[in-house]
């Protein structure tokens, strides 16, 4: 049995099967051994015979042999929890998944804010309490949306936004470089301010780091107008939770809708479940069912570079670049 070109690793992603993964390999690579390997026992036996490892992460011993190992897909947007300094002292390159949620996460974003401006979860509610009564909505024609993060998933965000008819600021780390958006502006916390005091929406699409963490804090949540909402789709920790549970409380803003939380999960007896301004799922917004079609793109493509020297799709690290 020859050795195979890629093993996929049997810890699966956000319920999908990776043996669909590993199909989906083999219809984009049809020349190429696609291997999944089922049991913690085959990944010691197919790791050390594999050209391509692809999954959540990898463990370390099983890079002690691996000899043929040039590539490691990780299939997380995030590399935290790989062991970076490992793989580079083998040689490998490290590739991610980010921008295969960009269209699923920008989608509930927008929803979100629809939901918002027609007040839908009011008229959820009152479904909810057989009750036939009229309430106001809003429009959403003519906000100003600030969207903080012009990376993939900020601008086919921006993109849906096109046919809306709003007015949008972008926050980005170097706006000298502009952006989708009708203006853009920069992460300096007066830029910060004065985006958000002239929105309506804000919508959150950036990284987790030190520079954003708390970037929401009880000092932006006071800028924000109180009939302000705020959509957060990237990390919970950017937004300092008890600092909007105030804000919600006490009608500083006029709602949140959260895809992430901090903490995470979200505990059950947490206050924001109670607040009726406050619309959560559970880490649900780059679900979709094209995830592994997208994912088998990039590595596909990354197979390529391997033969060819071209440049690789979505690199974290690449051996000849440190």
């Amino acid at each position: 049995m020859s050795k195979p070109d890629i093993v996929v690793l049997r810890e699966g992603t956000e319920g999908l099967s990776m043996e669909s993964y590993a199909e989906t390999l083999r219809e984009r690579l049809p020349e190429a051994t696609v291997e999944l390997a089922r049991t913690p026992k085959q990944e010691r036996e197919l790791v050390p015979q594999a050209r391509i490892v692809t999954g959540v992460t990898i463990e370390e011993e099983l890079l002690e042999d691996a000899d043929r190992l040039e590539l490691f897909a990780c299939t997380f947007a995030g590399t935290d929890h790989v062991p970076m300094d490992a793989l580079a002292e083998h040689g490998v390159v490290v590739t991610n998944a980010g921008g295969i949620h960009a269209p699923g996460i920008a989608e509930q974003s927008i929803a979100n804010m629809l939901v918002f401006a027609r007040n839908l979860h009011e008229g959820w509610r009152r479904k909810s309490n057989g009750e036939w009564r009229h309430f106001q909505s809003h429009e959403f024609t003519d906000s100003t949306v600030t969207v903080v993060g012009l990376g993939s998933i900020g601008q086919e965000i921006v993109q849906r936004l096109e046919g809306f008819d709003v007015e949008t600021i972008g926050i980005r780390y170097t706006p000298s470089k502009g952006g989708p958006t009708d203006e853009v502006l920069s992460f300096e916390e007066d830029d910060v301010h004065e985006a958000f005091s002239r929105s309506e929406y804000v919508v959150l699409a950036c990284p987790l780091n030190d520079l954003t963490r708390n970037l929401v804090d009880e000092n932006a949540l006071a800028t924000l107008a109180p009939e302000a909402v705020i959509v957060n789709a990237a990390r919970g920790g950017i937004i300092d939770t008890d600092a909007l549970v105030s804000a919600l409380q006490f009608n500083g803003i006029r709602g949140a809708a959260l895809d992430v939380t901090d903490p995470e999960p979200l505990p059950n007896d947490h206050e924001l479940w109670d607040l009726e301004n406050c619309l959560i799922t559970p880490h649900t917004g780059g679900h979709t069912p094209k995830h592994w079609d997208r994912l088998a793109d990039i590595v596909a493509t990354n197979v390529d570079a391997l033969e060819d020297g071209r440049g690789f799709e979505n690199v974290v690290f690449r051996p000849d670049s440190s």
